[in-house]
């Protein structure tokens, strides 16, 4: 019988051991995203306000029979906006759950896959009218936006099933486009990422551009080289090397020993909402690996 699992993208079959691994490296991938944007909706303000504080919303509301007061609150996060945040946020610390604990595919497990990439898309919609519609900013959360559903077609087919690593490529390559557009200047680079360079590094401000502008271009080398199968395996290394360092970044630069608790409530999410970003590469690095490395199932 023909199981999806050994329909691999190099011909290899992989043991229960390899693919367990494979589909852990998933399993975190997915759901630390997913909780640590809960996180920001429910201990912070998440960014789908931009998209609830719309005269549509209101009206929608109106039509419920919400009146403005009811829909503004009274600034003790009591109005309807406010709410629907939370409930966001509620959401998405189940769905994050949901993905820890699912074994098995089925319904379940497609609708944690299904829900929490849907609502990861509205939060990168939501980012990306917030940037005065910066195609960057949209493309650059493709791999938190498909880890959910990375996940469960790891579960459903096989972590080396061809499906599952073409979305796998297909989630690095949109996030580090997106970096490698704002880094290379090709869209305006953020403040954020001068901040970060200078802070971590020591650099003057000449020097921060001159990194960026490396970094963006290795960004965009990483999206070609995953294409090209004797550059893959190492694109994806660097990928998640550098994924980890640019994830890191944000609490590196920002937590301080001066802060209520080290600042970690208000950066160390930042990093863990991008575990994507290195994960999923080191999910390819292995997939990737030559089948004279990959134990051999035992019948």
């Amino acid at each position: 019988m023909h199981h999806p699992e050994n329909d691999s993208s190099d011909g290899s079959q992989i043991s229960n051991e390899n693919g367990g691994r494979l589909v852990l490296i998933l399993r975190f991938s997915a759901s630390l995203c997913l909780a640590a944007w809960a996180w920001v909706h429910l201990y912070w303000e998440g960014p789908l306000g931009v998209l609830l504080w719309s005269d549509n919303t209101l009206e929608w509301a109106k039509q419920l029979g919400y009146s403005w007061d009811e829909f503004v609150g009274t600034g003790a996060n009591d109005g309807l906006i406010q709410r629907l945040q939370r409930g966001i946020g509620w959401t998405l610390l189940i769905a994050a759950v949901g993905v820890a604990l699912v074994r098995s595919p089925g319904k379940t497990a497609w609708a944690m896959g299904i829900i929490g990439s849907l609502l990861l898309f509205l939060i990168g919609d939501s980012k990306y009218l917030a940037s005065q519609q910066q195609l960057p900013m949209l493309i650059e959360h493709g791999g938190q936006m498909l880890s959910p559903i990375l996940f469960v077609l790891a579960l459903s087919y096989g972590p080396r099933h061809r499906v599952t690593v073409n979305v796998a490529v297909a989630a690095v390559v949109l996030t580090f486009a997106g970096h490698g557009c704002y880094a290379i200047g090709l869209w305006p680079t953020p403040s954020t990422f001068f901040a970060m360079t200078a802070v971590i590094l020591g650099t003057d401000y000449d020097a921060s551009v001159l990194f960026l502008r490396i970094a963006g271009g290795l960004d965009f080398g990483v999206c070609v080289a995953l294409l090209v199968p004797p550059l893959r395996r190492g694109a994806a290394a660097y990928a998640t090397a550098w994924g980890f360092f640019t994830a890191i970044a944000r609490p590196a630069a920002g937590m301080s020993i001066g802060l209520n608790y080290f600042g970690a409530n208000q950066y160390l999410h930042e990093a863990i909402l991008r575990t994507p970003h290195f994960l999923i590469p080191l999910y390819l690095f292995y997939v990737w690996r030559p089948s004279s490395d990959i134990q051999p199932t035992l019948h």
